[in-house]
């Protein structure tokens, strides 16, 4: 069996993801972004936390492709990400102990890199050079 790669347990990857997407259904920016896609909220949850769990412990429960998903949203631009880091990071403080947040959130930020990157790639017009 393969250790985690950060020492949290599902149960705690369930929480942050709940209090996460309780603060995006809040946020100004993030929830009309959201509201657009997800339906149900329950369900995007929990395949969220199959993502984490994924990343994290190595659960192999999730089968996605998130930069597929949020290029086909039509919504999702680069600079939400970083509202998007935000409030994960803070989620993070409130529910995770060091050093496990800080693993975790350098995770999250390494995603939100690609993520972001990947949709500016994207987004920008045919025969337009890379932008870095």
């Amino acid at each position: 069996m393969t250790p985690p790669r950060i020492d949290v347990d599902r149960k705690a990857i369930a929480d942050v993801v709940a209090v996460f997407y309780q603060r995006v259904r809040k946020d100004g920016t993030l929830a009309p972004i959201f509201a657009e896609r997800v339906k149900n909220w329950p369900e995007h949850e929990e395949k969220i936390t199959r993502f984490w769990a994924n990343a994290l412990l190595f659960e192999r429960s999730y089968s996605g492709n998130p930069m597929r998903a949020h290029m086909d949203a039509g919504n999702v631009r680069p600079e939400h990400f970083e509202g998007w880091l935000t409030l994960f990071d803070e989620v993070l403080k409130e529910h995770i102990s060091s050093p496990q947040r800080e693993q975790w959130s350098t995770l999250v930020h390494r995603i939100g890199r690609g993520l972001s990157f990947g949709l500016t790639e994207f987004q920008k017009a045919p025969g337009d050079p890379p932008k870095l």
